[in-house]
């Protein structure tokens, strides 16, 4: 089943910040607002709440070093414990490098992972966005079409903040990013 959007595409950043900002105090649902760089306060105009990425990096960062750990110290003092200049088995400072590489990588890669499940960005997902130019130049908020949704006033409120065109478009769930 498809659901109706009200696509709204602006050329400048100060544009579409006030219109979402705009949008959100009038209660309009906001489905995506498409950007081709980062736009400072987006976040707090959509009303979104603060990314759990972080946890996600942290947690996966802390596996690393964990399992890291307990896998050196299970190689060098229980496997095969070798001798080698007089050295402990259980030499921590030998083994902090490693650490933190494995901390490093297994954060980065999974927090990336993570992100490009989360965000839904897999091959062939298909942009609700009608303007090929918004990932170049151009800007596009998204308004979802709900029950009680009057369109006129929708537009008058967005008419103020000078956008290049207003349409109305069908978009598959499967199209939208979930939050």
């Amino acid at each position: 089943m498809s659901q109706r959007v009200l696509v709204s595409i602006f050329e400048r950043e100060g544009d579409v910040l006030q219109a979402t900002k705009a949008a959100r105090n009038a209660g309009l649902p906001i489905v995506d607002v498409f950007c081709p760089y980062v736009v400072h306060g987006m976040d707090r105009a959509m009303g979104l709440p603060h990314s759990r990425l972080p946890w996600v990096t942290f947690v996966l960062g802390l596996t690393g070093a964990l399992s890291m750990s307990i896998f050196q110290y299970w190689a060098s003092a229980v496997d095969w414990p070798i001798n080698v200049g007089g050295k402990p088995w259980h030499s921590w400072p030998a083994f902090a490098p490693v650490i933190f590489e494995v901390t490093v990588l297994l954060g980065g890669v999974g927090t990336v992972l993570a992100f490009l499940v989360w965000a839904g960005l897999k091959p062939g997902a298909q942009s609700p966005v009608s303007d090929l130019r918004v990932t170049d130049d151009r800007f596009a908020l998204v308004l979802g079409q709900g029950s009680g949704f009057n369109r006129s006033a929708a537009e008058s409120l967005l008419q103020k903040f000078h956008p290049v065109f207003i349409e109305e478009r069908d978009i598959d769930p499967g199209q939208q990013v979930t939050r």
